[in-house]
């Protein structure tokens, strides 16, 4: 197989679309993720043919090797959209929901060498900061004031009333924005890397709203993330600034949201973890780690783009073929995992945030917020156990991420703030 197009043949698979090629996107593939990544390992090896939403060609990087290889050559595999064929040639439309995700920018995702490490300083000392300030005091108000809405219930879905809102309550206090507007942002953000008919409507929403905060904080600066892009040495120009704001604005969200669902889910169905949490035994970064090897946040992580014909796990790779990273099925390859029962404690080599000079500068913070977030939790709410039993618990999935649906819980009913 020369290139993952429609005309290039390849062995079929079910559910899938133009000449048997699986499709990452639809109904199917929101209920099987993992399947259809077993499916595709089987039949194609570490590197597959797929299609995403438009039945846009594209190569799933499956192998943990590969991924590897992908991430850290920037010269063979850019993050430059600009030389996508697919896109230069306009079978992408500008209408697309891939666009949110693929199209290029003016931030230090969008472009490597140079460029991206001026833009990139901007994000990591500005990050930084932040942490220097102090983000758990943000944490713990936020998660206090989630729980009060429903602590004297008795029950709750940790998904819908904890974990959905909880990180961007957060960042809306780290980049100076209004709380009332955190979850609208939330839910926009949601809707970006979920893709649909809706994506591009969302995005605009937010840079609307990004807008808005760029110019307050220009007339009125503060100690926040969005003063500290303006005022940076690096001098950002106004898209610069805008869309580094987006960046790290729906990937923190989005990620931490889902990774802390995820961490929950982990304490409330295995015993150990919770007994461990309890008693001061286990520390909370060690289930962090583990979810991150099993089921991190980011399943698919977009994209790269070919600078030149190659070869990659077997398969041809032509110039300008686009190539998203299986971050998750990297995790699970057979190669380097035959056993996924292995104990992983103290093992960060997982791919969840990504690798080279694109890994994710975020990752400290979003860390903090889910390890405070699961301590006010468990010391709020005693008695806190799952209602239904684990093999009940499902998932939607996206072309980029599965999301847990729910996590219905019960604990003691208590008076809010106590």
């Amino acid at each position: 197989m020369n290139s993952p197009t429609p005309a290039s043949g390849g062995c079929p698979v079910a559910h899938g679309g133009p000449n048997g090629l699986a499709r990452l996107y639809g109904e199917h593939a929101a209920k099987d993720q993992q399947g259809i990544y077993e499916r595709l390992r089987k039949q194609h090896g570490s590197v597959a043919p797929v299609l995403l939403e438009g039945d846009i060609p594209a190569w799933l990087v499956l192998g943990y090797r590969e991924n590897r290889r992908v991430l850290e050559n920037p010269r063979q595999f850019a993050r430059d959209s600009r030389i996508w064929r697919d896109w230069k040639e306009g079978r992408v439309e500008n209408t697309s929901p891939l666009i949110p995700m693929l199209a290029w920018r003016p931030d230090c995702v969008s472009q490597d060498g140079e460029p991206h490490r001026r833009l990139r300083a901007a994000v990591t000392d500005n990050l930084q900061a932040l942490a220097d300030r102090g983000v758990k005091r943000h944490v713990t108000y936020f998660a206090n004031k989630q729980i009060d809405a429903f602590a004297d219930e008795g029950s709750a879905d940790l998904v819908a009333q904890y974990a959905e809102y909880l990180p961007m309550l957060v960042l809306t206090r780290l980049f100076g924005l209004p709380e009332r507007e955190g979850r609208q942002l939330a839910v926009s953000c949601a809707q970006v890397i979920k893709g649909g008919a809706d994506a591009v409507a969302h995005n605009d929403r937010i840079m609307q709203i990004l807008e808005a905060l760029a110019e307050r904080k220009r007339a009125e600066p503060g100690a926040d993330f969005t003063t500290g892009l303006l005022s940076h040495h690096a001098d950002l120009d106004e898209g610069e600034i805008l869309s580094h704001l987006r960046l790290v604005l729906i990937t923190a969200h989005t990620t931490t949201s889902n990774l802390l669902a995820r961490v929950l889910q982990s304490v409330l169905t295995h015993a150990s973890h919770m007994a461990g949490l309890v008693s001061g035994q286990l520390n909370i970064s060690a289930v962090v780690q583990e979810v991150m090897w099993n089921t991190p946040p980011l399943a698919v992580c977009p994209g790269r783009f070919a600078t030149a014909d190659l070869e990659l796990g077997g398969q041809q790779i032509k110039s300008g073929d686009l190539l998203v990273l299986g971050l998750a099925a990297g995790n699970l390859d057979p190669e380097i995992r035959p056993d996924t029962s292995t104990d992983l404690h103290g093992n960060q080599a997982h791919l969840a945030f990504s690798g080279g000079a694109h890994e994710c500068p975020g990752q400290g913070l979003g860390q903090g917020i889910i390890e405070t977030s699961v301590d006010v939790l468990l010391h709020r709410l005693s008695g806190l156990r799952l209602t239904v039993e684990p093999g009940e618990l499902t998932t939607t999935a996206s072309t980029w991420e599965a999301r847990l649906d729910r996590l219905p819980v019960e604990f003691a009913a208590q008076t809010a703030g106590v």
